[in-house]
């Protein structure tokens, strides 16, 4: 009997579906794309309206044919891929590969395709590349959110076709980040040394970093000067005022605010000299409360995580890598083996949308309610309202699919950093239908009142909070301080203990961390979800930029040069303003605006008139210094050179002598300050990889071969 075959991209996704359909289903996985440009050649015929030579990669082409078998057997194929730009693409590609009939596609349309303008496609661009192994089996595809069984079915219900602008979309990025990385990686070899690379967004990527680096270098620390006075309540017996004891012996600590009435800024005192005629100023003065304030302040709970703040907060609260948190997200979303069977923890993680579902906030109601208690649920549902700059696809935010699920209830079932992640996406979900957290905020200004007639007033001030209801920090924990304040009221007197000056320097622009990176491409519009995490990892993949004390972002000499040279001669492939209208434009492709073939023209001619004559004008880069060192080999003077992964020592006779070596001087490797595990002899010393990955190793090496990519330091939990 014929059957519905059902293809998705991965075995763990197919598994997590296959629990909620029938006998008269066979899921089957694609595992990834099956269908791409070349690796050995440009792949794109500019000639002839930019047409992709795609091709079926050896590594897929068992997969493929098992998948035509299938599919000549199904009565019906259902394309179930994930929901983005390159999901819709792989099941494009599905459909050319397989030779699925594509007239077969139900006539209907969903929500996300209603206002795109229709249009037909090019026949040579969707033209089939396999001849149709059974025409008559119909097509679909389906889109859900969540891996759910309600999701499923909701979909199974909703089928459609495929999206061509979101295919489109796709294809588009495809085409260009080829012909920037094809037409410019063999320039910078020509220029400049083989082995280097240019790419698209990871250039601009790579420029933010390096100019960065630049403003850390020339950056000179300015001083300025702080005052606080250390004070407390004057000691005297009022019957009237029922202070405590402890009311008196309570210090506290309030800054200098105003001078002559006007609010001071940073550089308000900005030498000893200044801070010490202000001490002078103040001696002998009497301490007066001016003003007390006191009001509620309350504090709401941010949005639930997209994308972007996912890895933001991933690599802010657990220390992960932009790519680490999207692969641990990956397998939350496809399932994780429960004592129920596979089961989908969390929606679909590439995503730049706050929206939340009705169903998922009546749930975290519910579960709040029943957990916290009335006080801690909402008159209604919060909701959010996206601003990220080129939100595309109708997704959800990133939550729980099940609020229900308390990270603890599965915490046996997960591994320690799956537990990490799911518990800061279930706890931030929650959140967000929790009240705002209640703060009762003091103010007391205190005016310092002096007896020789000096016209300059100064005034001091003093903050502090107390939590009055803690509202959503009760499960989504940020860091606030907590300050007490005796209970003071105007015109009180106080005591001053201590009047301190204390001097300060400017610092310089913190480096770039994943974090903030991924912050700033969101910001100007580089990059969409599902590139964040490969642009980051590329540029540190191709030694551009290495990671500095395991957590900040900074360029090697190798991304110096290169960005230099894109910057002095491709100016609009760095320009963040002039990739950022590439990125718009790709959304308007994807919404059905544009056509993708005249955007890739507008782009390319320009950039290969440009490269032509790029290669008449500039000259190669001879990156090369003199050393008093003699070639061992040939007796001719060694040069320094510039190489792939970093500075090495070459003979000036090359290519006649082609001797060549490490640069002579390394840096003492660093100690951990404990001993090797294994001999229990030598030092553990951090030691890196010719592309600058840290690992640490024995100092005893080669008699002892200890190594590991993880801190020794680490308790064994986090290392999982």
């Amino acid at each position: 009997m014929p059957k519905t075959l059902v293809i998705v991209e991965s075995p763990s996704k197919g598994r997590t579906i296959s629990r909620f359909l029938g006998n008269n289903f066979v899921v089957e996985s694609s595992f990834g794309h099956i269908r791409d440009l070349p690796t050995s050649k440009l792949g794109v015929d500019v000639e002839h309206n930019f047409e992709p030579q795609y091709l079926i990669p050896a590594k897929a082409r068992a997969n493929v044919k098992k998948l035509k078998s299938e599919t000549a057997k199904a009565e019906k194929v259902i394309l179930a891929t994930d929901e983005d730009r390159e999901g819709e693409a792989i099941a494009w590609h599905l459909v050319q590969a397989l030779g699925l009939n594509e007239s077969s596609q139900p006539t209907t349309h969903d929500s996300q395709q209603e206002g795109k303008k229709s249009k037909k496609p090019k026949a040579e661009s969707r033209k089939l590349k396999a001849v149709a192994v059974k025409p008559k089996a119909a097509i679909a595809r389906i889109v859900f959110h969540e891996i759910t069984e309600r999701a499923i079915k909701e979909a199974m219900a909703h089928p459609r076709k495929i999206d061509m602008p979101l295919v489109d979309a796709q294809q588009a990025r495809r085409v260009l980040d080829r012909l920037v990385g094809y037409k410019l990686s063999p320039f910078l070899w020509k220029k400049m040394y083989r082995g280097l690379s240019a790419g698209r967004v990871q250039s601009v990527a790579m420029r933010i970093i390096v100019e960065r680096e630049r403003e850390i270098e020339k950056f000179k620390p300015e001083e300025y000067w702080s005052l606080e006075a250390v004070l407390r309540k004057a000691t005297r017996t009022d019957t009237n005022r029922k202070d405590t004891r402890r009311d008196f012996e309570q210090e506290f600590t309030a800054t200098l605010a105003k001078i002559n009435g006007k609010q001071l800024d940073k550089f308000g005192v900005k030498n000893q000299k200044e801070a010490d005629a202000i001490l002078e100023n103040l001696e002998n003065a009497s301490w007066i409360v001016e003003n007390v304030e006191k009001k509620a302040v309350t504090r709401n709970p941010l949005p639930p995580h997209t994308t972007s703040t996912l890895q933001q907060d991933a690599f802010r609260r657990l220390g992960f890598s932009a790519k680490q948190t999207m692969r641990l997200a990956q397998q939350l979303y496809e399932g994780i083996q429960l004592g129920e069977g596979s089961i989908g923890l969390i929606s679909y993680m590439r995503t730049d949308s706050l929206n939340l579902s009705q169903d998922s906030l009546d749930a975290a109601t519910g579960f709040i309610k029943g957990e916290f208690g009335d006080k801690y649920i909402l008159p209604a549902p919060r909701r959010f309202k996206t601003k990220s700059k080129g939100a595309q696809e109708a997704h959800e935010a990133i939550r729980p699919t099940d609020p229900m699920r308390a990270p603890d209830s599965i915490k046996e079932f997960l591994d320690p950093r799956q537990f990490k992640l799911y518990t800061l996406i279930w706890q931030r979900f929650i959140a967000t239908q929790m009240p705002p957290a209640v703060f009762d905020a003091t103010t007391v200004d205190i005016t310092p009142t002096t007896y020789n007639l000096q016209p300059t007033t100064y005034l001091f001030r003093a903050s502090g909070q107390i939590m009055k209801f803690d509202g959503f920090l009760k499960v989504y924990p940020m860091k606030f301080t907590e300050t007490e304040l005796p209970e003071l009221e105007p015109k009180e007197e106080l005591d001053l203990q201590e009047l301190k000056p204390l001097q300060h320097f400017t610092e310089p622009p913190p480096r770039f961390s994943e974090a903030t990176l991924v912050k700033t491409l969101e910001k100007y519009g580089i990059g969409r979800p599902s590139t964040y995490a490969p642009i980051i990892s590329t540029i540190q993949d191709r030694g551009y930029v290495e990671k500095h004390e395991r957590r900040y972002l900074k360029p090697t000499e190798t991304g110096f040069l290169v960005n230099d040279i894109l910057v002095e001669h491709f100016p609009k492939i760095v320009d963040l303003q002039f990739t950022a209208k590439m990125e718009e434009e790709l959304d308007e492709i994807a919404e059905g605006k544009k056509e993708w073939q005249p955007v890739i023209r507008a782009f390319y001619e320009p950039f290969a008139k440009n490269l032509e004559a790029k290669y008449e004008e500039v000259k190669k880069h001879e990156i090369a210094e003199t050393t008093d060192e003699v070639c061992e080999k040939c007796g001719k003077p060694m040069v320094i050179k510039m190489g792939r992964f970093g500075k090495f020592l070459a003979c000036s006779g090359f290519p006649d002598c082609k001797n060549a070596k490490p640069l002579g001087k390394k840096e003492p490797p660093q100690t951990i300050g404990m001993r090797c595990p294994k001999c229990v002899e030598g030092d553990v010393i951090i030691r890196r990889t010719k592309r600058g990955k840290i690992f640490y190793g024995c100092s005893r090496y080669p008699q002892c071969d200890w190594a590991s990519w993880e801190d020794p330091r680490k308790p064994a939990e986090e290392k999982k």
